[in-house]
């Protein structure tokens, strides 16, 4: 019945040792062996992501950037690029400097921070890629972004958040991958858009679809799927909208998934 399955990557793909391990690594062959589209829905950058999918040994399009790019593994080919306005991209910038708070650009899959500080290093060590460092983000700010993203305590960014959409809501999508991380994307930069594009692309009505996620940024494609997964360490919002709950990252929840509705075992 499943044709495609679209899998977060941190806290979901992967436990809390930062691996796939050999149980989800087996399911995950096993179902790209069976003929279905196996592919990630992350929020991290293209350059990261294909790290962990040629590991699995994936050979399909990945939804990068939470939904802003969709690039083929094998070729580098782009399928689907959102950017982040410039107007709204300016006033963000604007925002952010007034507020003195930690912007992260991303440029041509380029991550750019303003300066090397503990939030840089800590983050950058996460997606395992490198950085550059500009402290003039006027010479990037007018260049295609595919996310903007905010690091500093979740209370705050819950403020920060509320305020940001009304300054420029109307333009962008803006949501939370972990707890401290604000991401902002065009508004058609979700992780449902990217799904739903790609599922035409591959000729599957998105009922023959499964996504599964963790975090609240998760949602969308969670809603567009024929069947929407929240892991067991789901935060309670995208527990509530799943269609079904498996067993956490590090219980293999994935591979619970795979092994219910693709294997059949």
């Amino acid at each position: 019945m499943y044709k495609m399955i679209a899998i977060d990557v941190d806290d979901t793909l992967i436990n809390d040792q930062k691996i796939v391990t050999p149980t989800t690594q087996e399911a995950l062959e096993q179902a790209i062996a069976k003929g279905v589209h196996v592919t990630l829905a992350t929020g991290r950058m293209y350059a990261s992501a294909q790290a962990i999918a040629r590991q699995i040994g994936m050979n399909v399009p990945l939804i990068t950037y939470q939904g802003s790019l969709v690039k083929n593994l094998m070729d580098g080919h782009v399928l689907y690029e959102r950017s982040v306005p410039q107007d709204a991209a300016r006033q963000i910038l604007k925002y952010s400097d007034e507020h003195n708070l930690h912007l992260q650009l991303y440029v041509d899959d380029q991550l750019y921070v303003q300066e090397d500080n503990e939030k840089t290093q800590s983050y950058a060590g996460l997606s395992k890629i490198p950085y550059i460092v500009e402290p003039d983000y006027t010479k990037l700010i007018d260049l295609p972004n595919n996310k903007m993203l905010i690091i500093d305590d979740p209370d705050y960014l819950d403020k920060v958040a509320v305020e940001l959409r009304a300054i420029v809501g109307d333009q962008v999508h803006i949501t939370k991958s972990k707890p401290h991380f604000l991401e902002i994307m065009h508004m058609e930069g979700t992780k449902g858009h990217a799904l739903s594009h790609l599922a035409a692309h591959f000729g599957c009505d998105l009922s023959e679809v499964i996504a599964i996620g963790d975090a609240w940024n998760d949602r969308e494609m969670l809603e567009v799927a024929g069947l929407g997964v929240a892991m067991g360490n789901a935060v309670p919002a995208l527990k509530d909208i799943a269609d079904e709950i498996t067993l956490s990252n590090n219980e293999d929840g994935v591979a619970h998934i795979i092994h219910k509705y693709i294997l059949n075992s």
